[in-house]
């Protein structure tokens, strides 16, 4: 039976105590305007703070956008690790302890900051040469498709353009590669599996934290703003008329059938921006049977799964050395 007409009495109540409409619709504006044009973080560390020698790196993606990165040699290796980041990062991190990048995360006690150089430490130190560098858009990169943010559909063609670059370079083009593909960066790599699998013949593994559905991450954010859960389908089209894609369009759930390397998800299981059961039905699609999922317990925080590598990297360690022998 369909649900009758909403009077003004009835969706007056539905709107949260001390938000008024017009503040709803403002606060729904400003995420979606989130989507149009993306917050850059500065490039604040270097590995020269670890004492690695790195090279500043400049390549293109699949459809010529400009990357940049760091290329960080492990003499004597022939394996490397592509490292790719999250939203708003930087192949540096976040600095989320400095306005207006504080903003994003301090609801959810994500108000520190995230230092990605002590991950290259420790990659290169188990023996792996490691390309970083930033996605379109965020860091260093060049600006593409007018700045809009399609949380890994166009993103994916850095991916590519990645591999590309590895596969071009005299000194690395013969190396065993692996996937160190963090939160969008793993979408990223999911859809350009979808797309483009050709270009992950040879790749030899993944190991992927905290990807995540933006329907279920946007649908929880409006849960701690206390708007009612039936606006998330005017959030939905308010994206859509941004960057012409529908939430459902951008999730990784079925990206996730076309993943064609051994792939270890990890995730901190109460995590304010999403809800295990996404994080799951993206695992149980992974269709390769050398597939792991690890939860991080004891923490809401997302960025602690962000740091959780520098701080426990054996499991992951353990995943690329069994892969990339």
């Amino acid at each position: 039976m369909s649900k009758s007409p909403q009077t003004a009495t009835e969706a007056a109540a539905e709107v949260p105590q001390g938000m008024k409409p017009e503040q709803i619709a403002k606060t729904l504006g400003t995420i979606a305007d989130s989507f149009r044009q993306s917050l850059r973080s500065p490039i604040l560390h270097t590995p020269a703070e670890q004492g690695l020698e790195y090279e500043d790196v400049s390549f293109p993606s699949e459809d010529g956008v400009p990357l940049e990165g760091w290329f960080i040699p492990a003499p004597g290796s022939d394996r490397i690790i592509i490292a790719n980041h999250p939203r708003w990062f930087s192949r540096a991190g976040l600095p989320s302890h400095l306005e207006p990048w504080k903003s994003l995360g301090a609801a959810t006690g994500n108000d520190f900051e995230v230092n990605f150089v002590p991950d290259y430490k420790i990659l290169h130190d188990a023996g792996y040469h490691v390309l970083a560098y930033d996605l379109r858009n965020f860091g260093h990169s060049g600006a593409a498709n007018g700045g809009v943010f399609t949380v890994g559909r166009f993103e994916s063609r850095d991916v590519v353009g990645s591999l590309n670059y590895v596969r071009s370079r005299p000194d690395t083009k013969d190396m065993t590669i692996g996937l160190f593909s963090r939160c969008v960066g793993g979408n990223s790599t999911m859809f350009a599996m979808s797309r483009r699998p050709e270009a992950f013949e040879g790749v030899r593994c993944m190991v992927s934290p905290q990807p995540l559905s933006p329907g279920v991450a946007l649908s929880r954010a409006l849960e701690r703003l206390g708007i009612p859960a039936r606006h998330i389908d005017d959030l939905d089209e308010l994206i859509r008329l941004h960057i012409s894609f529908r939430l459902a369009e951008l999730s990784p759930v079925p990206w996730a059938k076309n993943v064609n390397v051994p792939t270890f998800l990890y995730q901190v299981r109460d995590d304010l921006y999403t809800w295990p059961d996404d994080i799951q039905a993206m695992y149980d699609n992974i269709p390769v049977a050398e597939k792991k999922l690890f939860w991080i317990e004891g923490t809401t925080r997302r960025w602690d799964g962000y740091t959780y590598f520098q701080q426990n990297p054996t499991q992951m360690l353990d995943w690329f050395d069994r892969y990339m022998k």
